[in-house]
């Protein structure tokens, strides 16, 4: 028998039926359908791998067949199917192409569980939410390779995700505006374009992402922009990070952006970004704020690039923050725009507050996030909560999707390995979040994703998740440290107190023994076995960083340090940063690693120093 919670994305309705169905040695996978081709072509090769049969798909509407894909105009839903489980054969009904590869992928599932032998059992299935979506940064200092996002859609695709959205604040080669993306590996037109065909293939829709408000110090600091900004010289950067939104030369900006960006994107939505504009009403548009306050500031220049986006014929998505910090402005937002309602705690206050964008007639998507940035292992009980909370208040509330946000802050140091974890786990509360077992899921993610059934490799990846509780850090002071000097005082010394002592050897404990990390198996694909070995550079990032937090404790206090063991740090300093270096470029363009490198040698060079007074 098997029950939904096996299933990494678990089915609406399992009905169990007498007997079981055997797959033959040379099975037949039948569809009269063309769309199809791609779905049985996956399950053939995990037929093949898995289990060692020698499958052949066939194009026909009639014959005998192990399986066969029918178009049955009866399942209403959209992406809704139906399978029936038998003795004799396996039939699956559907109305749409995507129903059709949504219900193979569950049928991969249950051979990954199952084997050669599987349950009779008749299934019905649809999602919670129509849109089900991942939000991922490309523009702290990572940006994937084509080849990653074709590999990671892929995977997304086969947990159902329908929607993906790429975090651009400068990453793209804009034509009348070069210096924007230049130093960041930017995406080209014709990779944006080459993605959403592969995209559109796994019934994926590549939704366009632009910061346009907030978030846009990165093209503040040039010299060219530099006016644009509503207050210069704020924080770290030149130019600050927030477009005046008084001065015409802002939306003209824009306007020239979105001519060259929206059109690649064949998605009705594209999102707009709008949040976090942190100097707004505090610098050049300080007087308008008095004026009118800085929610009405802040609406009328949303409300010009709502209708930059309605020239482009798209449908306005924003974030969610300003509004809610706003209330007085939620009736006169434009009634055609999505809120994206973002909170990644979770007992967040914006997550109880969804209902109230509803009431104000506007759609809604939740929101809610991995948890992996500022992090080497994410913190993974805070993002199981997060999402599973997110997830049922969009139920109640009758959000349109679920969109799970995946950020990289301070330079992008945390894995697309490690957020696989947090991608599953929402993938499956957008697709039925009530059948969702969050206390077993890390164990049936290991096995379904890297093939490990004896719960050793899960084991080890809560204990990676669970960092941040051993040294009470919810705000990434282990990530920060490797940035930040032992001495003098204002460097990591600050961080120090902000963690408990204990805690950092309880790390070394839980994560000191690499062997709690399996090799990749044979036959195992690059993307998951580049996944496994990235779970084991947190690992080592994290016990890194307790080290030299110890350290930098017992200098602090007064106390002796043994040369050797700074020697001995900086020596594996040296190493991680190699692999470090060598995994980001499996999966990454070259972009701003040089930072994180730059980071990781001044700390090996601090190390050294201390070792030879």
């Amino acid at each position: 028998m098997t029950r939904r919670s096996d299933l990494l994305i678990p089915p609406k309705r399992i009905v169990p039926r007498s007997g079981s169905f055997s797959w033959p040695r040379s099975p037949v996978l039948a569809s009269a359908t063309t769309a199809d081709v791609l779905g049985l072509s996956q399950l053939a090769d995990d037929l093949r791998r898995r289990i060692g049969l020698t499958p052949h798909i066939v194009r026909d509407a009639f014959g005998p067949a192990a399986l066969r894909v029918r178009r049955d105009k009866d399942v209403a839903g959209p992406e809704q199917y139906r399978m029936e489980i038998i003795p004799s054969g396996i039939e699956i009904y559907a109305s749409t192409d995507a129903g059709a590869y949504y219900a193979l992928a569950t049928l991969r599932e249950l051979l990954a569980l199952h084997g050669r032998r599987l349950p009779a059992c008749a299934i019905e299935d649809w999602p919670d939410f129509r849109r089900r979506g991942i939000y991922h940064d490309c523009s702290r200092g990572k940006v994937p390779t084509l080849a990653t996002l074709k590999a990671m859609v892929e995977r997304l695709a086969r947990w159902k995700i329908n929607e993906l959205q790429l975090y651009v604040e400068n990453v793209f080669t804009f034509h009348r505006h070069p210096a924007i993306g230049r130093g960041y590996s930017p995406f080209t037109p014709s990779e944006i374009l080459e993605l959403q065909e592969h995209c559109k293939r796994h019934h994926v829709r590549l939704v366009g992402s632009l910061a346009s408000f907030g978030h846009m110090e990165k093209v503040l600091c040039l010299p060219p922009y530099r006016h644009l900004g509503e207050l210069p010289g704020h924080g770290d950067w030149a130019g600050g990070t927030t477009l005046c939104p008084i001065d015409p030369g802002s939306i003209k900006l824009l306007e020239e952006l979105y001519e060259e960006f929206v059109p690649l994107f064949e998605a009705e939505d594209f999102n707009i970004c709008g949040d976090e504009p942190w100097e707004l009403g505090q610098g050049r548009s300080k007087k308008a704020a008095q004026r009118v306050g800085v929610g009405r500031v802040y609406l009328d220049f949303l409300r010009k690039i709502h209708r930059l986006c309605l020239t482009h014929g798209k449908r306005t998505n924003a974030w969610a923050d300003i509004v809610l910090d706003h209330p007085e402005i939620l009736g006169d937002l434009p009634h055609e725009m999505v809120m994206l309602n973002w909170d990644y705690s979770p007992d967040g206050a914006r997550i109880r507050r969804t209902g109230e964008i509803v009431e104000a007639g506007l759609a809604v998507v939740v929101c809610p996030g991995t948890n992996a940035w500022l992090s080497h292992g994410s913190r993974l009980a805070m993002a199981v909560e997060n999402v599973a909370a997110f997830a049922a208040q969009g139920r109640k509330c009758g959000a349109e999707g679920l969109l799970n946000t995946d950020w990289g802050d301070y330079g992008h140091r945390n894995t697309l390995g490690v957020s696989l974890h947090g991608f599953a786990h929402g993938a499956a509360h957008a697709w039925n979040g009530k059948a969702v077992d969050d206390a077993t899921f890390t164990k049936t993610f290991c096995r379904h994703v890297f093939d490990r059934h004896d719960g050793g490799l899960a084991k080890a990846v809560r204990l990676l998740g669970d960092t941040y509780r051993a040294v009470d850090d919810r705000h990434g002071a282990i990530y920060t440290s490797f940035a930040k000097p032992l001495l003098p005082s204002e460097g990591l010394n600050t961080l120090l107190y902000r963690t408990s002592p204990s805690g950092w050897q309880k790390v070394i404990g839980q994560l000191g023994d690499a062997s709690i990390w399996p090799e990749p198996g044979e036959g195992m694909d690059r993307f998951e076995a580049l996944a496994l070995r990235e779970f084991a550079l947190a690992a080592e990032m994290d016990v890194l960083a307790a080290r030299r937090a110890i350290i930098g404790r017992n200098l602090l206090e007064g106390r002796a340090v043994p040369r050797a063991s700074l020697a001995k740090l900086s020596d594996d300093l040296h190493a991680m940063a190699s692999r470090f270096r060598s995994l980001w470029s499996a999966r990454n363009k070259p972009s701003r690693l040089c930072d994180n490198m730059a980071a990781f040698r001044n700390a090996e060079a601090e190390s050294r120093r201390l070792a030879r007074k």
